[in-house]
């Protein structure tokens, strides 16, 4: 949405927080007014948020368009919600260009962006895109992620994503002259297993433990010295396992997003099998 005014101008982008695997709707409102050039961001933004407005400023700049010399507020709505990362940069930007009127978009109330910018303009994948867009979707909106993102939200069956590579190319699509690509879809099922539990030669008594954990849903902690198999077993346990539903391949890959965006597109099996995380002291 933007309004303007013969004194002001005021823009409004929806994007998303990243809570745990929870993301919660997010505003961003610019209001862009006479007076001594300067930016105050509101709205509880971590130190990350904060320098936003270096890496946003030199984005636009460097995209070739022009950065408001003017009284530039930014509110992060609601404000009693911590926002931390640097997904909130290209929202930032387009709405500062929505406001300034350089960017003629009518159909901003009808998208989400998240997503980082580099100095350039280019556009950076950020943990948690996967459960983004799955809220947004819900919500009956699109959203555009970065194109590092796609092996992620390519898990989601819909034709609400939508993946870019630099701020030009959001602008572009936004005015209507240019279209964005859609994510390929993620192939989860075709993958095959990495390890197998025949790979294991001897080691009877702590196979049979994973078949009987496996087939009861039991719990299982493996003790020993380092170098007598513990990993080489658990990271086995998935082929014993059930392919995960739908729903629990979508949560098993917002987990993994959070923890590095590139483990749901190496993450050593399957997308749709239990997976593994080791903690070695």
């Amino acid at each position: 949405m933007v309004t303007q005014g013969g004194l002001m101008s005021l823009s409004i982008v929806h994007t998303r927080a990243a809570l745990g695997v929870n993301a919660p709707p997010i505003t961003v409102e610019v209001h862009i007014s006479k007076g001594l050039p300067g930016l105050t961001m509101v709205g509880l933004p971590e130190t990350t948020v904060k320098e936003a407005r270096d890496r946003v400023r030199s984005a636009i700049i460097n995209s070739g368009y022009e950065y408001p010399a003017k009284k530039i507020t930014i509110n992060l709505a609601p404000a009693d919600l911590p926002k931390e990362g640097g997904r909130y940069d290209l929202p930032i930007a387009i709405a500062l260009l929505a406001a300034s009127e350089q960017l003629t978009a009518n159909k901003l109330d009808e998208y989400e962006l998240v997503g980082e910018l580099a100095l350039t303009g280019a556009l950076r994948g950020v943990p948690g895109a996967i459960s983004s867009a799955t809220e947004a979707i819900k919500s009956g909106r699109k959203i555009i992620v970065a194109k590092d993102n796609e092996d992620e939200v390519g898990l989601i069956n819909g034709e609400g994503c939508l993946i870019a590579d630099h701020l030009q190319a959001v602008c572009a699509f936004l005015e209507g002259k240019h279209a964005l690509e859609r994510p390929k879809p993620t192939d989860a099922v075709s993958r095959a297993l990495q390890h197998d539990l025949s790979d294991v030669i001897g080691q009877e008594q702590g196979k049979r433990g994973l078949e009987i954990t496996a087939a009861g849903g039991h719990n299982l902690l493996l003790i020993g010295p380092p170098g007598t198999g513990k990993t080489m077993l658990a990271s086995r346990i998935n082929g014993l396992l059930p392919d995960l539903s739908n729903e629990e391949a979508l949560e098993s890959a917002a987990i993994l997003s959070l923890v590095n965006a590139e483990s749901v597109k190496n993450n050593g099996g399957s997308a749709r099998s239990a997976h593994l995380i080791t903690v070695h002291r």
